[in-house]
């Protein structure tokens, strides 16, 4: 993706912000929201893992689908 930028630069010649087209910008806002999107399915899913691992190390009684709908 080639975007235009235009850079702002101080009067000593450091940079100090960019500017692109607002077009750019949504473009960019809407993959960011795709990754955000897709970083909490992976952190969920792998939190769902770990209680299941857990969950198989519990000896005794293990509460069934049907007795934890039961209990809603």
């Amino acid at each position: 993706m080639k975007i235009a930028l235009q850079y702002v630069n101080d009067v000593n010649g450091n940079t100090q912000a960019v500017q692109l087209p607002v077009s750019e910008w949504e473009k960019i806002l809407n993959k960011l929201k795709k990754y955000e999107q897709a970083l909490k399915l992976k952190s969920d899913l792998k939190e769902a893992f770990e209680q299941v691992e857990a969950l198989k190390q519990i000896k005794g009684h293990k509460q069934t689908l049907k007795e934890f709908i039961n209990e809603l």
